[in-house]
């Protein structure tokens, strides 16, 4: 089983908020990969 934990500051694009992937991961993560994502807020969001 592959694990990573990425710490990302969650971005802005247009009205939405998103979480950006990097792309180093790209050949872990392909189009139809199924993955877990929990999210733990640890700061900021003022």
């Amino acid at each position: 089983m592959n694990k990573i934990v990425i710490t990302k500051k969650i971005a802005k694009q247009g009205k939405n908020n998103v979480l950006v992937i990097p792309s180093c991961l790209k050949d872990m993560l392909k189009a139809g990969s199924i993955v877990k994502v929990e999210i733990e807020v640890i700061g900021g969001g003022e």
